[in-house]
């Protein structure tokens, strides 16, 4: 049970949080727990929607998206996010189990992808305290200046949903997949 109410329908929520929850629907075919707890404060719907999908239309494919994101609910410990990411990981980017593995773990099979991931990772566990040699790294593996950015930004808006369920622990709505916490 969420530490706050989770609205059970889009009539339920604030009147002002409405359109933007019947956008998620019109786009995922229904509305994840997080989007209606998080409808109890419209504006903040708003921010992170508006952030998710700028995201979504930058030079970083589906599947680094999804790494990214399952690398971060891991270290941060959110199972609703790691529940939901490796749902995303398999049934949208096609990612295979042993490839969400080793995202959980800050990691990736695919070379590229691993540099971006472990950067993901690193941005996170220093809190964004990288080194010259860590964007050296990145941006050796092929990642371009704006691809960075996006990397910092995917990093952001993820830590944004890990810490929102974490505070409120938000009902798992997806089949679910406990996350490990970094120490």
């Amino acid at each position: 049970m969420s530490r706050i109410p989770t609205p059970a329908t889009i009539a339920d929520s604030p009147e002002a949080a409405r359109p933007l929850l019947e956008a998620v629907e019109a786009s995922l075919g229904s509305v994840p727990n997080l989007f209606r707890l998080v409808a109890n404060s419209p504006i903040t719907l708003e921010g992170m929607l508006g952030m998710n999908g700028a995201l979504s239309k930058g030079s970083l494919n589906a599947a680094t998206r999804e790494r990214i994101a399952l690398a971060i609910a891991n270290y941060n410990g959110c199972s609703y996010c790691n529940s939901a990411h490796t749902y995303l990981a398999k049934n949208v980017a096609k990612l295979d189990e042993a490839e969400i593995a080793s995202n959980r773990s800050g990691r990736s099979t695919d070379a590229k992808a691993d540099a971006a991931v472990q950067f993901a990772l690193k941005i996170a566990e220093e809190r964004g305290r990288v080194t010259e040699g860590d964007i050296a790294t990145v941006r050796l593996a092929g990642f371009s200046d704006a691809e960075i950015v996006e990397i910092v930004g995917h990093v952001g808006y993820n830590i944004l949903t890990n810490y929102l369920n974490e505070v409120f622990d938000t009902e798992i709505d997806f089949p679910v997949v406990e996350a490990a916490r970094a120490a």
